[in-house]
């Protein structure tokens, strides 16, 4: 699946301009390679970023992950190379855990360096990745509906099957995994028929209920708690990034061209950064 490929030939239809007035721009930071998705260390306020540098199944070595200040400063653009396709990020203060393709990877922090690797059996397109209380560590399939679990050393399927919408992005609230799904009836050019809404999966058992009404949202892909007791959501193919209610109820914070991807929010900042995929740029925000 040559997913660039397919989204550069349809993104004339669905490219806009930010609506964002350009006061509410932070800083635009250029240079990254088809950045996906944005982790801040809060102890050691730094932005890892992903570069997937190259298409997105394309098992190339091609990318790394970059260090970014929080205001938006270039630390390390190659601080760990030798990855595939990383998207994914999440980090227990030691170690960053990072998807790409079909294997979860873990990077020892203070090392810089690649720690060791969990192949996921069948995995297509590993893409978003969280973590529990328990140290648990789980990663989406995005293409094979599937959700992997890392626990005692071992990499297996926690939930599969159509209810997970093709689940994208994840994150944990009150011992439930969130999950913001791509959309039901994937299409060759990535789209979907119906749009993806907001889910939970019980990380016991892996059974899914919908987050609210359960009406479509759009091609969902970061899932970031807003501080408040909502979500900030971003819709890669519209450019869209929204406020989810617990009910499902949505509110449109930033219209943007296509691609926003893995987003991250700093709520003692109001600061979301988004990686803007098909731009090869990473452009922060202050939310009010």
């Amino acid at each position: 699946m040559r997913f660039f490929s397919t989204a550069a030939a349809i993104a004339a239809g669905f490219l806009t301009c930010s609506i964002a007035a350009a006061q509410d721009i932070v800083w635009t930071l250029e240079g990254l390679e088809a950045p996906e998705s944005a982790y801040f260390d809060d102890a050691r306020n730094i932005l890892f970023v992903s570069n997937i540098n190259g298409e997105p199944t394309a098992k190339d070595g091609n990318g790394y992950i970059s260090l970014v200040s929080p205001d938006g400063q270039m630390l390390e653009a190659k601080w760990v190379t030798g990855l595939d396709a990383p998207k994914g990020l999440v980090s227990d203060g030691v170690t960053l855990y990072v998807s790409d393709i079909d294997r979860l990877v873990a990077i020892d922090i203070d090392a810089g360096k690649i720690s060791q690797a969990w192949p996921a059996e069948g995995a297509i397109f590993l893409n978003d990745t969280a973590l529990d209380a328990t140290g648990r560590v789980y990663v989406s399939d995005m293409i094979t509906d599937k959700i992997h679990v890392l626990a005692n050393d071992d990499l297996s399927v926690l939930a599969e099957g159509s209810a997970l919408q093709h689940p994208n992005g994840l994150n944990m609230r009150d011992g439930k995994l969130l999950v913001a799904p791509w959309g039901l009836d994937l299409q060759e050019d990535f789209t979907t028929k119906t749009g993806g809404h907001l889910i939970t999966v019980d990380i016991h058992d892996g059974s899914v209920a919908p987050l609210g009404s359960g009406d479509p949202v759009g091609n969902l892909d970061g899932l970031e708690p807003d501080g408040k007791g909502h979500w900030i959501v971003s819709d890669w193919i519209a450019g869209a990034v929204y406020r989810i209610a617990d009910e499902g109820t949505k509110e449109l914070l930033l219209d943007l061209d296509m691609g926003s991807a893995d987003l991250e929010y700093i709520p003692d900042q109001s600061l979301l950064v988004v990686p803007m995929m098909l731009n090869d740029t990473l452009v922060a925000y202050r939310l009010e």
